[in-house]
């Protein structure tokens, strides 16, 4: 397999970009050199097949989420108060729902696990660490609620990013603040 690790970024990321777009079934090694804009046959030389492609895809998605902005990062690691974490989900809620094309990904990845045993594990393993992750920061800062709140926030926040991404009109920019605001402080009172 070949190791230039531009070439496979941006292949990964055309990856990204079409099951976005088109799905899973869309996902073929073809369809990723055409959207690369690469010679024909350059994908399966990065990746063995296509299960391949698809944790590559999965590990990729969790790295562009990662917050990029330091000063989120700072706003992360101070928020003490209720006020101040709602503001900090409202911000995890919106860069999220940014990466409008990584976050749809994520939905064929996570429907395609059902059926990749190596998909499954990769995305399991991910998301079991950012929930055991927010949970340990959240019991470290003295922020109202415990371990099972955290865990009820993720999946109150984690739907309303999809009705977001794949149903716009169905709330306001408005609303959605107002539903972040109303689940941090139902979930996380104490």
């Amino acid at each position: 397999m070949r190791t230039n690790t531009e070439r496979r970024t941006a292949l990964v990321d055309a990856a990204i970009e079409l099951l976005a777009e088109l799905g899973a079934r869309g996902l073929t090694l073809r369809a990723v050199d055409a959207r690369a804009a690469v010679p024909v046959g350059t994908t399966s030389n990065y990746f063995a097949n296509r299960d391949a492609l698809l944790v590559q895809a999965g590990a990729r998605v969790y790295q562009r989420l990662q917050p990029e902005d330091p000063a989120l990062a700072r706003r992360i690691a101070k928020a003490r108060g209720r006020e101040a974490y709602t503001v900090v989900m409202r911000e995890v809620v919106s860069r999220i729902a940014e990466f409008r094309t990584g976050f749809l990904a994520l939905l064929e990845l996570r429907l395609e696990a059902t059926r990749r045993p190596g998909l499954r594990a990769l995305l399991t393993e991910r998301v079991r660490a950012d929930l055991d992750a927010n949970v340990a920061y959240h019991e470290a800062s003295g922020l109202p609620g415990d371990a099972t709140g955290v865990r009820l926030l993720y999946l109150a926040l984690n739907w309303l990013i999809v009705d977001q991404l794949t149903l716009p009109d169905l709330f306001s920019a408005g609303e959605r603040d107002e539903l972040v605001a109303e689940a941090v402080t139902r979930i996380m009172a104490g």
